[in-house]
């Protein structure tokens, strides 16, 4: 019997987000098994309101804008950081929302605590015998996924942090002046993003030459032998340091006092300037601290072309998944070799990466702590081959547009 289909998109963006969407409702679209193919505007939260948008109007049929689409970073269905909260209240309007629009597949894009609502949601369809199939797809640009090889997202902001550290090595080379210039990467409890600036080096260019990652505990002191140490070498020091570094008590070295985001998480700020601070006060020379922020969350122009394509096939198997009878999973790859490179598709329950996280291997980071090794570097550099072909008008990339997302606009009603 054919049913409808929804999707959604939720959690922080990435430059590959839309890829995952559009590998999903592309296959939905040849499936005679699918009618309809529907998009929630802001996660979950689109149900609850009824403010959904039809893509198969949008489009099927449409294979220039689809890959515009795939080729825009962000989403465009907008997001939420929204956890249903197991009650018989919000599960009765979500499934009024299934029968209202005969929803028979249910996707939702996102990272860990996106796969709770899919956890939540699967539990609660299966022990009421509705027949929904509910499916995650991964996303992050942290790469703290369990049950994946690594995470849609990753790579190209991992390429977007290379390349930047990269080219900052190219500006502080011009000064034989002593400088430090200290660049904070995303990564609350997990230091792959702030890993991959090792993907820098190239040549006689060691740049970044200092490495902190969350998973090793932060000595403020130590830190400062570390980069007097380099000083004595070089005359530009660069050094990368996850958001989310910690003392040896556990405790972020630089947080909002007890500011916390809807899930409960402390939000971080300000560790960069932070250590500015304190080389300026120990060391005294030219200290920068640079905070690319949501500029590597989002940077379609220098996406890897392996992150497009397995976040679209990701979106793909998905589909495949649900119409194989499965639910409570999500579609995972793992990597079955490294030279060449090569990865398979397959699924894994949801429980797996709902609410967890993965952090580097203790063996993936040098004794001292303030770097990492060449298995790091193996891993990493696969997943930010290959360019993408986006398209461009007038000079800048042509994405797709996402105007719809204004709440002002009117929504989409059936």
């Amino acid at each position: 019997m054919k049913k409808n289909m929804l999707i959604g998109q939720s959690g922080g963006p990435t430059a590959v987000i839309n890829s995952s969407l559009a590998g999903a409702i592309d296959f939905a679209f040849k499936q005679e098994n699918i009618g309809t193919v529907y998009g929630m505007i802001n996660g979950i939260q689109g149900v609850f309101e009824d403010n959904l948008i039809n893509l198969t109007e949008k489009f099927a049929d449409k294979p220039y804008e689809l890959n515009r689409l795939k080729l825009t970073p962000a989403m465009y269905l907008g997001s939420c950081r929204y956890k249903i909260k197991n009650t018989d209240e919000e599960f009765a309007k979500i499934i009024s929302a299934f029968e209202k629009y005969d929803i028979g597949y249910f996707f939702y894009i996102g990272g860990n605590d996106s796969m709770d609502t899919v956890k939540k949601l699967s539990d609660y369809t299966v022990s009421h015998g509705i027949d929904v199939k509910v499916i995650g797809i991964p996303k992050t640009i942290d790469n703290d996924l369990n049950g994946i090889d690594h995470s849609p997202g990753f790579g190209s902001a991992a390429k977007y942090i290379a390349s930047a550290v990269r080219e900052v090595a190219y500006d502080t080379s011009i000064y034989s002046v002593k400088s430090v210039h200290i660049i904070e990467a995303m990564g609350r409890n997990a230091g792959w993003l702030t890993a991959a600036s090792a993907l820098a080096r190239h040549g006689d260019t060691i740049a970044p030459h200092l490495i902190y990652l969350p998973e090793i505990p932060f000595s403020v002191e130590q830190f400062l032998e570390d980069v007097k140490e380099k000083l004595e070498q070089y005359n530009s020091v660069i050094v990368v340091v996850s958001e989310g570094i910690k003392d040896t008590n556990g405790e972020y070295i630089c947080s909002r006092g007890e500011s916390k985001d809807k899930f409960g998480h402390v939000m971080l700020s300000g560790t960069g300037n932070f250590l500015k601070t304190v080389v300026e006060e120990n060391i005294g020379c030219k200290v920068r601290a640079l905070e690319p922020s949501v500029l590597q969350r989002s940077a379609g122009h220098i996406s890897s072309l392996t992150d497009v394509e397995e976040a679209f096939n990701l979106g793909v198997f998905a589909v495949k998944a649900a119409l194989s009878g499965k639910t409570g999973v999500f579609s995972t790859l793992r990597r079955t070799s490294n030279l060449p490179y090569t990865v398979e598709y397959t699924t894994e329950d949801v429980t797996v990466v709902a609410n967890a996280e993965k952090t580097v291997p203790r063996s993936w980071i040098n004794e001292a702590g303030n770097d990492v090794t060449d298995e790091m570097i193996e891993y990493l550099n696969p997943l930010i081959e290959g360019v993408v072909q986006t398209p461009y008008r007038n000079g800048l990339p042509d994405y797709i547009d996402v105007s719809h997302l204004d709440i002002k606009k009117q929504r989409y009603t059936n």
